[in-house]
């Protein structure tokens, strides 16, 4: 099992990154294969950790055409910085 670990300093949050954020956990869950998300915020810190059987589902996550948006949101509006580390989950 791998972990995806995304760890980001906030800019700015709106309505639309809310609505954006509860779409992309749904599409991981339902289309992609992710097996649990969740996520934290504290002050302008975010953290959010995804759970995934391969590096294949979680590329194709990554590639999808919503997440591409959102990724782009991101680094223009939402995030000041942002990283995303994979790991295997040893147990």
């Amino acid at each position: 099992m791998l972990a995806v670990i995304f760890k980001a300093t906030i800019a700015e949050f709106d309505s639309e990154y809310f609505s954006t954020a509860q779409s992309l956990k749904d599409l991981a869950l339902d289309k992609y294969g992710c097996r649990d998300f969740v996520s934290v915020t504290e002050g302008d810190q975010e953290i959010a950790i995804s759970y995934w059987d391969s590096k294949q589902h979680i590329r194709d996550w990554k590639n999808d055409p919503e997440h591409r948006y959102a990724q782009k949101r991101g680094r223009d509006k939402w995030y000041k910085s942002f990283s995303v580390e994979i790991c295997e989950v040893i147990r």
